[in-house]
């Protein structure tokens, strides 16, 4: 469905898989027992609503197409399709990963050198 899909994540979780070679997902996911992701069109409103004023996080890109078929969208918030994955993320598909800083206005501030955030 979406090329790119996106996982907001505290850097120092992140730095932990890297060390790992593998994300197994935050605490939400663990109890949910698959891992949350957004697409680009979703991923502000994720921000807004889960991670609002919190700060070290990152943005982590991955290439849906390198998840098969562990990854599900599903119907979540407003009805909308959200990306799922029920496996471990492998970090072979992430694309790339940036900081995600909270800008001025108390919003996260998206990389918009990227075309899915306006860049």
């Amino acid at each position: 469905m979406h090329a790119t899909i996106y996982k907001i994540c505290p850097e120092g979780l992140w730095r932990e898989a890297e060390k790992a070679g593998v994300f197994n997902g935050a605490s939400i996911d663990l109890t949910d027992g698959y891992i949350h992701f957004s697409t680009a069109e979703q991923a502000r409103e994720t921000a807004a609503k889960h991670f609002a004023g919190q700060h070290g996080l990152l943005l982590v890109a991955v290439d849906a197409a390198r998840l098969g078929d562990a990854l599900r969208y599903e119907v979540s918030r407003g009805g909308a399709l959200f990306p799922h994955l029920y496996a471990p993320l492998a970090l072979s598909a992430v694309r790339w990963v940036k900081p995600l800083p909270v800008g001025p206005s108390g919003a996260h501030a998206f990389p918009d050198q990227f075309p899915d955030f306006g860049g």
